[in-house]
């Protein structure tokens, strides 16, 4: 499924690049684990359906061995017989048949998961017209001697398995002679059943082997490059230098739009050169006095010098303008444990103003 790694690609992959390979049909899946598991539930098969079966191939023999002395052997004498064979045979093994459909579907959707997708069918015009990189990914590619030592692997165990039992029996084959039908079909099924046993083992161990490989190898081909896990950061929170110049200009604009609100206000609390804090009490619109502009340094000068030109009272005080910048946002009402000092500096300007 896949070929040399990239050194290149040390980082994790994200959910992004997990979800995009998922929809192309790229999903970490072992071959050997649905052989595997159809193999054991076809050996527990064998065993609990044992009778049934026995009792079947049975009469399969009751009816054929009789039948052979004196069977005319036409064409169509051994039409019928062969559809009569294979019918019964099909009523033998139609149910492990389904059974073994049943687990290799399970076997792979618990891997897999619900996934349905028609890219995999789509053409792939670039690996079919690459002949040099096909010969290389079929007779130099790591994967390719991995395969091919799996297969050569099991197929050694399958065949190990029939010799291990033929040469255990081989001196019970004499007495099979005496064997009535009954006993005769029994023995064959139980040395089926040994044969599929011996080789599932080692069977098993390479498909939990191959399992644990074939995750690993999916990870580390979907793995990517730095490079990459930063542009798709960016492309999903957005390119950091555009988003600083919209936050530039949102801020440009919300100055501005402070600045405008500077001559309604009824005083400014200054620091009195670091902090200005421009304030304005309408009793109509708001219980307390509210934040109209607030600004350190070069902004609070801005703020003073439009107070100014606007004839809007400047006040010192350095702990209630200080107070007013760090809890209070612009367009906010001052807090309660404020209200004595502003409201003193607001009765002397009414005083003033009357005065």
């Amino acid at each position: 499924m896949f070929g040399q790694s990239d050194p290149s690609r040390t980082e994790t992959a994200t959910r992004k690049q997990r979800d995009k390979a998922r929809d192309d049909g790229n999903v970490p899946r072992s071959q050997e684990l649905s052989k595997a598991t159809v193999l054991t539930v076809g050996l527990i098969f064998l065993i609990l359906f044992l009778g049934y079966m026995n009792a079947a191939v049975q009469d399969i023999y009751r009816w054929l061995l009789p039948m052979s002395v004196e069977f005319n052997a036409t064409p169509e004498n051994v039409y019928t017989l062969f559809i009569d064979l294979a019918a019964d045979l099909a009523w033998i093994l139609l149910p492990i048949l389904c059974t073994l459909m049943v687990t290799a579907y399970l076997t792979q959707r618990l891997q897999v998961g619900s996934l349905w997708t028609t890219k995999v069918f789509k053409p792939k015009l670039g690996k079919m017209f690459n002949i040099v990189g096909g010969l290389k990914r079929l007779f130099v590619s790591p994967q390719t001697f991995l395969n091919m030592a799996k297969q050569l692997s099991q197929a050694f165990f399958i065949a190990l398995a029939p010799y291990m039992v033929l040469k255990e029996e081989f001196y019970t084959f004499p007495t099979l002679f005496h064997q009535d039908v009954a006993g005769l079909a029994a023995y064959i099924l139980s040395a089926a059943a040994r044969m599929v046993a011996y080789a599932l083992i080692p069977i098993l161990l390479i498909a939990v082997a191959d399992l644990i490989y074939t995750r690993w190898n999916y990870e580390e081909q979907l793995k990517m490059t730095k490079d990459e896990v930063k542009d798709e950061r960016k492309q999903a929170e957005g390119d950091p230098k555009v988003k600083a110049e919209q936050r530039k200009k949102m801020m440009a604009s919300m100055a501005l739009r402070m600045m405008q609100q500077v001559p309604e206000a009824d005083v400014v609390i200054t620091n009195p050169t670091h902090i200005a804090v421009a304030l304005k009490y309408d009793p109509i619109t708001s219980p307390a006095p509210m934040v109209l502009a607030k600004g350190l340094d070069h902004v609070a000068e801005k703020i003073k010098e439009i107070a100014r030109e606007n004839n809007v009272p400047i006040r010192e005080n350095k702990p209630l303008a200080q107070a007013l910048y760090k809890s209070v946002e612009i367009g906010d009402s001052i807090p309660e444990e404020l209200f004595q000092a502003v409201a003193q500096i607001l009765a002397q300007l009414w005083k003033f103003k009357k005065r």
